[in-house]
């Protein structure tokens, strides 16, 4: 099969990429993109595609397995995205936040009450806190899921018995 009749062939099915790119992304430019990928794949990748096999699952594939592949990738940029109406995080200034100019003695003040808690609760806490789910923490400290829980538990506990003058 030429490269002309292949494109054709993967073009006839854009209806159905559409459909599955907006049921995957749930953004319109996110699934042209989705769907623009997925064709630029399949036409990269022709030789692997085997003539009077189901064309429509093999684009399917391609297409689920690009989508899970730029979330992953997203998820691990930890990637800032304002979904809000007219940008509204993105576009706002620093003039517009309030300030508060005794900020940094509330932090000294928080710091030096909570620094002497045991540093294995702080940093499974802090990574907590920093986003990470309990499984990636146990991952990544190498510890049980239970152990995870039981850090931030005693961690929280800890934090609330050293700031019970400060609330």
């Amino acid at each position: 099969m030429s490269t002309l009749e292949f494109t054709n062939l993967i073009s006839s099915h854009r209806s159905f990429l559409h459909q599955l790119a907006m049921k995957l992304t749930k953004d319109i430019d996110d699934a042209k993109d989705l769907i623009q990928e997925t064709f630029f794949k399949a036409i990269k990748n022709k030789d692997k595609y085997e003539e009077g096999t189901n064309i429509k699952g093999w684009l399917y594939t391609i297409m689920k397995n690009t989508f899970i592949n730029q979330y992953r990738k997203k998820k691990f940029q930890n990637t800032f995205i304002d979904e809000t109406d007219n940008k509204f995080f993105i576009s706002q200034s620093p003039r517009d936040k309030e300030v508060y100019s005794d900020k940094n003695l509330d932090m000294e003040y928080l710091m030096k009450r909570i620094e002497d808690i045991d540093r294995v609760y702080l940093e499974t806490f802090m990574m907590y806190y920093n986003g990470y789910k309990y499984e990636e923490i146990a991952e990544i400290m190498n510890i049980p899921l239970g152990t995870v829980k039981s850090r931030i538990f005693l961690a929280r506990k800890k934090m609330m018995e050293r700031l019970k003058d400060y609330r």
